[in-house]
């Protein structure tokens, strides 16, 4: 069944990973850029496939990552005298915030301009679990 949920997000691009049984598709879906710098937006999905209990658990998220050089204050606040190297990486899942997908969407949606059906991707998951036997259980957090 993995192989037909990995063929059915082929067309979006993205790549597979495993990590402690948990499957995660990851595709970047927006790019902005300024001056020495890129931010990018990626939407990722976790997918846990239970044979015995024929169940499929599934989580998705948008994650912004960004790296380059920035200019400004430092760290007490003040001003800075040129350009700094600034990486930075999180997602909008921190602490205990339950944001759902569309939540996460509008808040990026002012920063960044995407046509993104992230539905069809869970729809498309739900789908191939039902046709195949198996329930199908979103959740908020990620899957682990």
């Amino acid at each position: 069944m993995l192989e037909q949920v990995k063929e059915s997000f082929a067309e979006y691009g993205g790549e597979w990973k495993k990590n402690k049984g948990v499957w995660e598709f990851n595709t970047t879906i927006a790019e902005r850029k300024a001056f020495l710098s890129t931010k990018k937006l990626t939407y990722s999905a976790r997918v846990k496939i239970d044979e015995e209990g024929k169940s499929i658990k599934f989580s998705e998220m948008l994650k912004e990552a960004g790296s380059g050089f920035s200019s400004g204050g430092d760290f007490d606040g003040g001003m800075s005298s040129g350009f700094g190297f600034k990486a930075e990486s999180y997602n909008t899942l921190k602490g205990p915030r339950e944001g759902n997908i569309q939540e996460q969407s509008d808040l990026f949606g002012k920063k960044y301009q995407y046509k993104f059906n992230y539905s069809d991707i869970r729809n498309r998951a739900e789908e191939i679990a039902k046709s195949n036997g198996y329930s199908f259980e979103y959740q908020i957090l990620p899957v682990k």
